[in-house]
């Protein structure tokens, strides 16, 4: 079974949702491990409202986040959906909540095989996790444990079909923006990026049963017909494993992005570490496949 570590912004759009029940149903299935999950975009019911979903859904999963990320404050959509859910562990709090990195470093360490990582969110915890030094959970640096350990990263992060594309996940803030150069430049693992382009126009969600908690989380959000699928076409395509199974093209090369504009860019190689898919089908294809999974 593949093991994966999750990072999201829970709470930046309702998308995180919906990628979360694909994921957890996965984890039911038997087709994937969740070792932990981090929060990189933290307001006040991030951890209450998460452990309910998780609850929910019937996942029991650590969870981490990251206390820097209210320098996402810009964006005023983030509290829509968890108030209703945090109800549901009232006397859980952000305080009660783990480091991100150190939830990050513990997975992968005592993980007894190879791990991947899906991020759906901001790179911050990502970019902490490279630069972490051997503490007491392990003696080695995060490069070292993501080199060792880790066998790929799945990213819904960037814009590919334009040189020169500002993507929220990786241009939103100065914190971000540095992560993700630094990222870019120095991560010892291959990594898929899921760009905006992707998931935009492909609009999921709105076939849920009104009274599913997954629905009023999209409905609370403003998002009671659907939302365009960023996040859950990340996370099937991760937890699909096969690019080409899942319904895409890759181009390879170099991922870069400019810490001062956010801007992202790609040089093509066809033995480079990097990638971003293009879809092979109409949207209909993809809309299916994520509204039977969610149903």
């Amino acid at each position: 079974m593949r093991s994966f570590i999750f990072g999201t912004d829970w709470g930046a759009d309702c998308d995180d949702c919906v990628a979360m029940r694909i994921a957890c149903r996965a984890m039911k299935r038997g087709e994937i491990n969740i070792l932990g999950i981090g929060i990189n975009c933290v307001k006040e019911h991030a951890y209450a409202s998460l452990k309910a979903f998780l609850k929910l859904e019937g996942v029991d999963v650590p969870v981490g986040i990251d206390t820097r990320s209210h320098e996402t404050d810009g964006w005023t959509w983030t509290e829509n959906y968890q108030p209703r859910l945090a109800k549901l562990c009232p006397e859980l709090s952000n305080k009660d909540a783990k480091s991100a990195v150190r939830v990050y470093r513990r997975a992968i360490a005592e993980a007894s095989g190879k791990v991947e990582i899906m991020e759906i969110g901001f790179l911050q915890v990502l970019g902490d996790l490279l630069r972490s030094e051997g503490d007491d959970i392990s003696p080695k640096t995060g490069m070292e444990l993501v080199r060792e350990k880790v066998e790929k990263i799945w990213l819904m992060a960037g814009r590919w079909d334009v040189d020169g594309g500002r993507e929220f996940n990786i241009a939103w803030t100065p914190l971000t923006r540095e992560a993700s150069s630094y990222i870019f430049e120095n991560c010892p693992v291959p990594m898929v990026f899921l760009g905006w382009e992707v998931g935009d126009s492909v609009i999921t969600g709105g076939n849920l049963d009104r009274e599913d908690y997954l629905w009023k989380a999209l409905n609370d959000h403003g998002y009671g017909e659907g939302r365009s699928s960023w996040d859950p076409m990340l996370v099937l395509l991760a937890c699909t494993g096969d690019i080409e199974k899942a319904g895409y093209d890759t181009v390879r090369g170099k991922a870069s992005l400019e810490k001062d504009t956010g801007k992202n860019h790609f040089a093509p190689d066809p033995n480079g570490k990097h990638a971003y898919v293009v879809k092979n089908h109409p949207d209909s294809y993809y809309e299916d496949m994520i509204n039977i999974l969610i149903k």
